[in-house]
């Protein structure tokens, strides 16, 4: 590793840091496109289209992230950002919970949350682990129909860009862990981060697409890789301290 202590940590994680808990990708082998298509539940016009069958696809993946827990991966980026004196902002792909589950507090959610519903009427975003329909009326306006999964579909603007930007201009130290460097924006915040003089670090199954623009890089399960490496950066602070 180029410096021992940094000031400002920005990490992102993909859907390879939750495998392990569990949660199906969605482009490897056996992921979630390979069993259904994109275009019929994933894009505002298949909601539009079919409202019943979007719902039941992320009330079918609301019910499976319930049954799954977080990884010694989830629990080792939480450790970090208690134990670490610099700041540290996790900026997840992931629509699911195993961050917070695993005490991670500073988060953003740059696709949307798969526990949270939003109504395209009046706009209240809130929590729910129950099934959703175009029947269920919405718990602000009392409107039916315009209740949809709080998450970012293809052709939607991510959450939070601008704040995101902020702080991968800012970072001294970026981490990308499970995630494929073919989907943008995410797949260009370690060019920013690099051209912001932060050193880049991948912690991935395999070389993502973008891995030549990472200085470092640590490959294996993340179960494995993601705990030794933050392990190597608290003891740094206690070497600095002797």
């Amino acid at each position: 590793m180029m410096r021992r202590k940094f000031k400002h940590i920005v990490i992102l994680t993909g859907a390879g840091i939750s495998a392990e808990s569990g949660i199906p990708t969605f482009r490897d082998k056996g992921g979630l496109w390979e069993k259904f298509r994109l275009e019929e539940v994933a894009t505002p016009e298949a909601f539009q289209k079919n409202p019943d069958f979007v719902n039941e696809f992320y009330n079918l993946r609301r019910k499976e992230l319930l049954k799954v827990r977080p990884n010694a991966a989830h629990y080792a980026l939480a450790k970090l950002e208690r134990e670490y004196p610099g700041k540290v902002l996790l900026v997840t792909q992931n629509v699911d919970d195993l961050h917070e589950r695993a005490g991670s507090r500073k988060i953003i959610h740059m696709h949307g949350e798969l526990l949270k519903v939003r109504c395209e009427k009046c706009g209240y975003v809130f929590k729910t682990h129950e099934e959703i329909f175009t029947t269920t009326p919405c718990p602000a306006c009392r409107q039916k129909g315009g209740l949809r999964p709080h998450v970012v579909w293809f052709g939607e603007m991510p959450f939070q860009l601008e704040e995101i930007w902020e702080n991968l201009q800012k970072c001294d130290l970026f981490l990308a862990i499970g995630t494929s460097g073919t989907v943008y924006p995410a797949a260009g915040f370690v060019e920013i981060s690099r051209q912001a003089g932060a050193w880049c670090v991948e912690l991935n199954l395999k070389p993502s697409a973008m891995a030549d623009l990472f200085h470092e890089h640590h490959y294996g399960p993340a179960t494995q890789v993601v705990p030794a490496f933050v392990e190597v950066l608290l003891e740094s602070l206690v070497k600095d301290k002797n």
